[in-house]
């Protein structure tokens, strides 16, 4: 197992050393950017230590370990003479969520107003675009996936998913994107959700 806190440069080199070393020269298919960690804050409570903290861990941490990996991506999907894009070739997971989405917002918001969380996911979300478009070039995939309200330390014991059927719900989804999905903002089930 390698250790990666995506909030520390040199353990994200570290990580990315380590997977090259066990990857050799094939390359990595498939990089899934799962950190997150939330806040509760209303617009009351909230302080810009708890927004910079959430910040830091949900959307500058990917977009780092994304870039420290994406010379090993370019070097998979230049290996595999595959057609198209799709996770077998290259990709970048971000692990989002349905707060997100900027459409949604209002339908959900008075139960949780989660400034932070919501806010860093929505940049997350955006982050998720713009390597979509930056990535096409090397034809390397890049989509947002929300894994449902799932039984997890943050989702809590009352959420209705549990995370084994989140997960192999995703692996279902990830065997199945091409280059139809990438840029998109999808659910564990592979429907479209609005940003």
């Amino acid at each position: 197992m390698i250790e990666l806190d995506v909030t520390d440069s040199a353990n994200i080199q570290k990580a990315v050393e380590a997977v090259e070393t066990s990857l050799g020269t094939t390359g990595l298919n498939l990089l899934i950017n799962n950190a997150g960690i939330n806040s509760y804050a209303t617009l009351e409570t909230l302080t810009a230590e708890d927004m910079m903290a959430v910040f830091r861990t949900n959307v500058v941490g990917p977009l780092l370990v994304s870039k420290a990996f994406l010379p090993s991506l370019k070097k998979a999907a230049q290996a595999l003479h595959l057609e198209g894009m799709s996770c077998n070739k290259a990709a970048i997971v971000n692990i989002t969520s349905l707060l997100g989405s900027i459409q949604l917002s209002r339908e959900n918001f008075t139960r949780a107003p989660m400034y932070p969380y919501r806010l860093s996911k929505a940049a997350l979300n955006m982050a998720s675009m713009c390597l979509s478009e930056d990535l096409k070039q090397y034809q390397i995939l890049c989509t947002a996936v929300h894994p449902g309200w799932v039984q997890t330390d943050m989702g809590g014991m009352e959420a209705p998913m549990p995370v084994t059927d989140s997960v192999s719900s995703i692996l279902k989804v990830l065997s199945s994107l091409s280059q139809r999905e990438t840029g998109k903002f999808l659910d564990w089930e592979g429907k479209e959700i609005d940003w």
